[in-house]
């Protein structure tokens, strides 16, 4: 099998690729603006995979490096969705036009499997669990409406074009290598000023936490398993969910700073567009065959030992 890997040296495009040099040769298309060569050293070392230096917003350039490949695997994205507040054309290139492209650039060169990572934000503001077609509320964040955009554009492409889509909406991935998130951005505040951490918001949010050893074991599982319905949607994620409030005191307690206060901010989100409190349903997945090794407390706590040993070197 020959994969084509957007945003492959990126967080969690990294661990995927890792597995997919096992599965035949493997290129990695990223900007490097995020992701990093030393994450795949390597599968580059090794031979099994090369990377390509470009922008998923260069149609000509993705579709050029994209040419005789089996499967497009599209991981890229705006990595933290805070950004978007800032600059409200992020995910509108990151996200939406980034898709289009990689779509067109299937489309292009006869590449007829499609994975996508999506995300659970693409439910709204929703408290209870959701399941696959529990799309009743929209999304409240821009990063999230980007989502929902590529999957809708993979849906047409695929009746359209022939394109077999696979989708997967992500609890919040973390672990090695993570590039944005709480945990990595609570390590950093800790390293900056030792005394305290700043929390947005009062603490109270909770979301499912997804390893990423558990995410990219997942997508490949869907890619071998999933028949029938197209595009192949299913969430990614634990049944449970872990605070923001536990992921603090988790972070303290992993850095050299163990009397650092922890401040906590007023309101239930930590940011407008923030979802306070989310749980995705696993059971489609499940009945496929596939449940996550971590719940989501345990990937939390593997991954603030994880982080903690890159960002304090303990």
């Amino acid at each position: 099998m020959r994969s084509f890997v957007i945003g492959g040296a990126g967080f969690i495009g990294s661990h995927l690729v890792e597995l997919l040099v096992e599965r035949g040769p493997v290129t990695v298309f990223d900007d490097l603006s995020v992701g990093r060569p030393e994450f795949i050293a390597s599968a580059l070392a090794g031979g099994r995979a090369q990377l390509v230096r470009g922008s998923a917003l260069d149609l000509d350039a993705l579709a050029a490096a994209a040419r005789q490949h089996d499967v497009l695997f599209h991981l890229a994205a705006n990595p933290e969705a805070r950004w978007g507040l800032q600059r409200t054309r992020l995910d509108l290139e990151q996200g939406t036009i980034a898709t289009y492209n990689a779509l067109e650039a299937a489309r292009i060169n006869g590449i007829k499997r499609f994975v996508f990572s999506s995300s659970g934000t693409v439910y709204g503001d929703v408290a209870e669990p959701c399941g696959e077609r529990d799309l009743g509320h929209l999304p409240i964040s821009l990063y999230g409406a980007s989502k929902l955009a590529g999957e809708a554009m993979l849906s047409a492409f695929g009746e359209c074009f022939g394109v077999e889509g696979f989708v997967c909406r992500f609890g919040n991935v973390v672990g090695p290598r993570g590039t944005h998130g709480a945990i990595l951005d609570f390590c950093n505040k800790l390293k900056a000023h030792p005394e305290y951490l700043d929390v947005l918001g009062d603490g109270r949010q909770a979301k499912p936490y997804l390893h990423v050893t558990d995410c990219v074991a997942g997508l490949l599982f869907v890619l071998d398993n999933a028949k029938g319905e197209q595009p192949a949607i299913y969430n990614l994620a634990p049944p449970d969910s872990t605070s923001v409030r536990r992921i603090a005191e988790l972070c303290v307690a992993a850095s050299p700073y163990k009397s650092a206060r922890i401040e906590y901010g007023s309101g239930a989100r930590g940011w407008p567009g923030d979802v306070p409190r989310s749980l995705l349903k696993p059971d489609k997945l499940a009945a496929l065959g596939f449940r996550v090794r971590h719940t989501s407390d345990d990937a939390v706590r593997l991954a603030v030992a994880e982080v903690a040993r890159e960002v304090f070197g303990r």
